[in-house]
This record gives structure tokens, sequence and C-alpha cells, in this order.
């Protein structure tokens, strides 16, 4: 068997010595046998590396096919608390439902008393809470039961920027829709129904584009794939987008901003496009880098233009 010597790698401290590792041991298996003599630095916290500035490994890298002598030598660094994809989602979508709901309810302290528990005239208010707590409803079930995680977890401290970022609009959005001095869409009924529209239209492309994406990696596999488009039309986008998912949240919100004519609605709309444009530049660019025959049309989020 090969030695393993695991050092800090900002102080070069010796932090562990294996003896007698199996050559085909994983870097996952020497993570486990690491966590043993340190309990606080479980797996998914460390970061091991052959070099100390270098790229971390893969937790499928085989210890003999490393380019180390007899005895390895790996430097490690402690990535902090993680926390799972699921929970960080779970968490992200159901603050702005109960939220937006609160809102909706008029609970006490937030508008005058004289509102607490009342309910608005307007019926597209009505609408407006049923769209937006599908929204959140559809995310979560997706979270829990279609998307599949290549990383497992995510830094704990990005939790409360996301949080802060989704719950925050969430209420800035849910004041002004529910507000006893809201004024409905200045086109009316016929504006508030094109929105409608709109809005289930991009909800059921979102989803198919969820779904397709699921298909595209069988269970367990983190081999990747170029998406095409599948029988559901909804999918066809991908003849032109490489992130429909995006182009049809974009489109979703859209529709919610025509609905409720409020400008925090449009303010979340447009800092979400940017945030997603960004996501879905580097996937674009990911694709183009990893396949060869990448479909030359696709652009990242909006066809032929971004």
């Amino acid at each position: 068997g090969k030695h393993v010597e695991i050092l800090d790698a900002k102080t070069k401290d010796k932090l562990c010595f294996l003896d007698k590792v199996e050559p085909n041991a994983t870097i996952g298996e020497i993570k486990s046998m690491f966590h043993k003599s340190h309990p606080q630095w479980y797996p998914a916290r460390q970061s091991i590396r052959l070099d100390p500035k270098g790229k971390s490994l893969k937790d499928e890298d085989v210890l003999q096919h490393l380019p180390v002598g007899t005895t390895a030598t790996f430097y490690f660094r402690d990535l902090g608390a993680q926390i799972s994809w699921v929970t960080v989602f779970l968490t992200e979508y159901t603050g702005p439902l109960v939220i937006y709901l609160m809102f909706y309810f008029r609970v006490p302290f937030i508008y005058s008393p004289k509102y607490d528990f009342t309910t608005s005239k307007h019926w597209v208010v009505h609408l407006a809470c049923m769209c937006h707590s599908f929204h959140y409803v559809k995310r979560l079930l997706e979270t829990l039961f279609v998307h599949r995680f290549s990383h497992g977890t995510m830094p704990l401290r990005n939790i409360f920027k996301n949080c802060t970022y989704y719950w925050g609009f969430a209420a800035w959005m849910a004041y002004y829709i529910n507000h006893p001095l809201y004024t409905p869409p200045i086109y009316g009924e016929q504006q508030i129904r094109i929105a409608l529209i709109i809005f289930l239209f991009c909800q059921i492309g979102n989803f198919s584009i969820h779904i397709a994406l699921r298909n595209l990696r069988p269970p367990g596999s983190k081999t990747r794939k170029i998406p095409y488009p599948t029988k559901n039309p909804f999918t066809w986008i991908f003849l032109l987008v490489s992130c429909p998912n995006y182009t049809y949240e974009l489109g979703s919100w859209l529709g919610f901003t025509l609905m409720t004519q409020c400008l925090p609605v449009a303010f979340f709309t447009l800092v979400g496009f940017i945030q997603m444009t960004v996501w879905a530049k580097g996937k674009h660019r990911s694709y183009l880098k990893e396949f060869r025959d990448y479909p030359p049309l696709r652009s990242p989020i909006l066809p032929f233009i971004l």
C-alpha cells in the first residue's frame, strides 16, 4: 500500500498520516479516513489538492492514477460549513411563499390596524397571490422530485445571501400588490388576461425544460450531454437557446409584471434577468468548450439577441 500524508495548504503543518492505503483508493475514501482522525472536517468541507494553490481533486479520482510517489502528499483546505443544495432551495423558496401570504392576508403590524385581515376588492390581487404561490410551490416540488444536483453541497454563508434576495423581494412586491391603496392595471381585464396566459405558458415551458434536462442525466451519473428538443413542443426552443429554463422564467416574471403593473415586480424581473443572463452565458460557454459539435444557432438566453 501507499503512504498518504495530508498537510494544511496554508501553514504546511502535517495534519494526518495514513499508513498502507490501497492504491485503488479514491480521494473520497481518503477524505473519509481523514474525517475519522479530524471529526470537525466532514468530507463535504474538505478540499484536497496536489498543490497548495492548485485545483481541488474530485472524489472519484483514484490514488494510483495521480502523479504521486510511494508517499503521496496532499494539501487540505477547509471549505467552511456546508449545506445541501436541497436544504438551500427549500429555505429560499418557502420564505417567499409564506411572506407573500402574510401580506395577502394583511396580518397585523403591516398596514394600518383597520385593514387587519381584510381582503382586497380587486380580483387581480387574488389572482396575483395564486400565481405567486403556484410559482414557488412548483419550485419546491421540482427541488424535491425533479432536479438532480451534480454538486451535493454549497457553503452555508451563501444561504444568507440568497435568502435575503428572495425573501426581501417577496416582501417588497407583496407589500405593494396587497396594499389597500393598490390600483389595478390600466388596461384592466384584457391586460390581466393576456398577462395570465403569458405567465401560465411560461410556467409550463419552464417545467418542460426541467423535465427534459432531468431525462438527459441518468440517476447517479455525472456525464454531460447536449440538450436537444424532445416531442414536447415547449422544448423546441432548444433549437435557438442554450438555457430555455431561464428564458421561460423571465417570461413568467414579465407576465407577472404585466398582471400586477407594479414597479417592485418590474425591478425584481430586471434583477432576475441580469442574474440569469450571467448564468446562461456561463452555461453556454461551458457547452461550447465541452462539445465541438455544439449547435451554432443557439444563444444563451434570448434567441439571436443575448
